[in-house]
């Protein structure tokens, strides 16, 4: 038995002991946006928030997630719809090939964005960390998709408040 809460809802589930998280979120809560990609952790199409921080779901088991909170895609969006901002620029940017990918490293920017603070660090984390994945997108220009992912991080308040961007001139 794993008790957890899963975008804000609380969730009981009897699954074997082996159940990975990626199995428990898509096969038994159906939430389908979490893909499994490569089972190697390397790809980052499971990635997750739990606890608020970015984790590969395809391997960490969902019994040792006990009592944590989990945020998949499908719980970024708020109730009525509007797409959380990170989610916003990736769909204005057309951050996406196939989109099989694009949950992970939607998640995978949303924690970027929580972790680091504004302005420079953002490209700079962009430029050393992120680079192979926003290749992938390889749709617009990266300067393009850092200026949208700056207003998303403008909208998207860190987790720890020692990162909080200074007030607005």
């Amino acid at each position: 038995q794993v008790e957890l809460k899963v975008n804000g809802k609380p969730v009981s589930a009897d699954v074997p002991p082996n159940t990975l998280l990626v199995q428990l979120l898509r096969e038994h809560l159906r939430l389908t946006g979490t893909h499994v990609g490569c089972d190697t952790a390397q790809c980052g199409a499971c990635t997750v928030m739990a606890d608020g921080r970015a984790i590969k779901s395809c391997n960490v088991l969902a019994l040792q997630m006990q009592g944590a909170d989990i945020t998949t895609v499908e719980g970024l969006a708020q109730a009525d719809g509007t797409l959380h901002p990170v989610q916003a620029a990736f769909k204005e940017c057309h951050g996406l090939q196939c989109g099989f990918c694009t949950p992970g490293m939607v998640m995978s920017t949303v924690d970027l964005l929580a972790q680091v603070p504004y302005g420079e660090a953002i490209s700079e984390q962009l430029r050393t960390n992120s680079r192979k994945a926003l290749k992938a997108i390889n749709r617009f220009p990266v300067c393009e998709i850092e200026d949208l992912l700056a207003g998303a991080a403008a909208n998207n308040p860190p987790l720890d408040p020692a990162l909080a961007r200074p007030p607005a001139a």
